[in-house]
């Protein structure tokens, strides 16, 4: 890995901040869903077997649905602590392991590599998210389909610049965007703090960057992947028309070159 990126350490300071109460934060959030959405989107384009890679798994709250389907799972997420979450649901039914999304090791040959739930918006340069497709590149089969998802321009505005407060059992957390919404253009790199019950104190940074469509594919292509489709979702429907403007998220399927 290329030393000083500019992400940094931060999102495992983050997340392992953020671990204990994570699943509370995102409770309202509907992975079984989202992921049966994304299944059927790599069916639709050709996957077979039953091999899935998930970069970026955190508490395994997507991961977990996919163990129950009876996929045979590999984890991985730069937070030992969200990790550590992440076992106690699935015991010995899936294999997590510490890993850094930039400088992913050789797991093997899977029929699915995914990264959903926007984990690639914490990579902070086009050279970054280059480096994490490179990761999904060498860890997909000769038949395998890639799959990820970016926040778009109309969700970056409301990350980084609106205040988002969860109750939860042991009180209330607040994400807190810390950009003006007309500032927010393609490319630009926000930060966000999370705190518990408003306590300034409780404070953890989280920086984010927007990719484009354009800087997306520009950098599947410099990673040796191809895409095969892309879609924009709303209210969890995907759109084959993908507009940044109107849809929440991007989500792209890739096959290798």
């Amino acid at each position: 890995m290329v030393e000083h990126w500019p992400a940094g350490d931060a999102a495992r300071e983050a997340y392992d901040a953020l671990a204990p109460a994570y699943d509370e934060f995102v409770g309202h959030y509907e992975y079984e869903r989202w992921t049966t959405t994304l299944l059927g989107k790599a069916v639709e384009h050709g996957v077979t077997g039953n091999r899935l890679l998930d970069i970026g798994c955190g508490t395994g709250l997507s991961l977990v649905t996919m163990v129950d389907r009876g996929w045979e799972v590999t984890g991985c997420d730069i937070s030992p602590a969200m990790l550590e979450v992440a076992g106690a649901k699935v015991g010995e039914r899936a294999t997590l392991l510490v890993a850094d999304m930039r400088d992913l090791p050789d797991l093997g040959e899977f029929d699915l590599v995914w990264a959903i739930n926007d984990p690639f918006n914490y990579l902070l340069s086009p050279e970054e998210l280059v480096a994490a497709l490179e990761g999904m590149r060498r860890n997909l089969a000769p038949d395998g389909i890639a799959l990820f998802d970016l926040a778009t321009l109309a969700n970056c505005r409301s990350l980084f610049s609106d205040a988002h407060v969860v109750e939860t059992n042991g009180g209330s957390m607040r994400w807190q965007g810390q950009m003006a919404p007309e500032k927010v253009l393609p490319g630009s790199i926000a930060e966000a703090t999370v705190e518990a019950g408003g306590v300034p104190e409780t404070g953890h940074v989280h920086r984010l960057r927007h990719f484009s469509q354009a800087e997306a594919l520009e950098s599947l292509e410099a990673a040796g992947l191809r895409c095969v489709a892309s879609y924009g979702e709303l209210d969890g429907n995907l759109d084959p028309d993908l507009d940044e403007e109107l849809h929440k998220m991007a989500v792209y399927v890739c096959k290798l070159r």
